[in-house]
């Protein structure tokens, strides 16, 4: 992460895979209430169910909003 900014170096970020929410909050500053809460409204991407109790999210599609937060930022 930036001194200057508050979104992590998207170097870390995997290019194809899946990610856990906790893994998908390290790279999108909002808590875990709003993050699903904009899941709920469209803003985010839907999660994938792997389990009953394992949600993940593609990592290129959390790659693209950070990408986009990047910008708004920059």
């Amino acid at each position: 992460m930036s001194n200057d900014s508050k979104i992590p170096d998207l170097t870390n970020l995997p290019d194809t895979g899946l990610l856990r929410i906790k893994q998908v909050l390290q790279f999108i500053p909002v808590s875990r209430s709003a993050w699903w809460s904009g899941v709920k409204s469209g803003r985010y991407p839907k999660p994938f169910k792997l389990s009953s109790k394992t949600t993940v999210w593609k990592s290129r599609d959390i790659k693209s909003i950070c990408e986009g937060l990047n910008k708004e930022v920059g």
